[in-house]
Parts: C-alpha cells; sequence; structure tokens
C-alpha cells in the first residue's frame, strides 16, 4: 500500500490526475473498508491536486449525510435536490459550477468556495454517493477534471 503521494512539480492538470488515480487506485486496493477508503482518496485528491475542499456525502434515505473529507467543515445534511450536491444526486449526473454564487440555491457552506464540481456513484444503478470538490477560485473546473473525476468514480463504484 502507498503511503505518500508522488505527484512532480510543474505537471499540467491533465498529467497530474494521470499520476494520481494510479496512486489512489493502488491505495484501495484489497481494502475493504469504504470509510477508509473514501477518506484517503479526499486526502489524495486535497493534497495531490491542491483543492480547497473534497468530500463525499452518502446516500442515506432521503438525505445525502456528510462522510469522509478534506478541509473547512461543512454541511453535515442536504436534501435530495437541493444545493449543487441535492441536484447531482437527483439529476445523476456530473455538475461543473464556474461561480456557486450563480448557481440557484446553492448551499454555502464556507463562504470562500467559488466554484465546485459534483459528481456521482451509482450502485445498482442508483446514486449512493457524491464526491464534492470546492475551489477558492471562479471557474477553476472544466472538462479535464470532469473527465478525470468520472474515472475515479467508477474505481469508487468498484468499492461499492
Amino acid at each position: 500500500m502507498a503511503e505518500e503521494l508522488n505527484i512532480a512539480e510543474g505537471l499540467s492538470k491533465k498529467e497530474k490526475y494521470e499520476a494520481l488515480i494510479p496512486q489512489i487506485e493502488a491505495l484501495v486496493t484489497g481494502e475493504p473498508d469504504l470509510t477508509a477508503n473514501l477518506a484517503n482518496i479526499a486526502a489524495a485528491l486535497k493534497y495531490g491536486m491542491g483543492f480547497f475542499w473534497v468530500g463525499f456525502y452518502l446516500v442515506k434515505g432521503d438525505e445525502l449525510v456528510l462522510g469522509p473529507f478534506q478541509g473547512p467543515i461543512a454541511c453535515t445534511r442536504i436534501r435530495k435536490g437541493k444545493g449543487v450536491c441535492g441536484t447531482t444526486w437527483a439529476k445523476g449526473e456530473t455538475i461543473v459550477v464556474p461561480n456557486v454564487d450563480e448557481f440557484p440555491g446553492h448551499i454555502a457552506c464556507s463562504s470562500d468556495s467559488k466554484s465546485e464540481i459534483v459528481l456521482p456513484a451509482f450502485k445498482h444503478g442508483e446514486v449512493a454517493l457524491i464526491l464534492d470538490v470546492d475551489s477558492d477560485q471562479l471557474n477553476d473546473f472544466d472538462a479535464t477534471d470532469a473527465e478525470a473525476l468520472e474515472r475515479l468514480m467508477r474505481v469508487i463504484e468498484g468499492l461499492l
């Protein structure tokens, strides 16, 4: 098991993901505990990519409940269809928000969050959890993030 990340300085965003995702796969291989795996994935993304906030929300009944995360304290429960996370759950698709202040019904867990990408993971065809990544910069997420993080979500689905 890898216990430190190796991401070279000066890499492009795409190159960072290409270096990071295999390391995350190695980190979770053979570990059966979902909480442990999600905690390590959140840490790897935060420190490997330099994100402001990275965390998971797990579907529990009719709410998303905060799971492992890295960054400032966060909202604990989110209803389906509310905010970016609840909308991702309701739609079952990745949402990229260039400016969170322009997203109708955005839930501001931190006023320092400026842009966001939220992705679903599925179990038996239903959203089981979501990955929420925030930046303290406007327009910080793009197709490169969506493609790489969607690939990571397929890895996470294998853990569910």
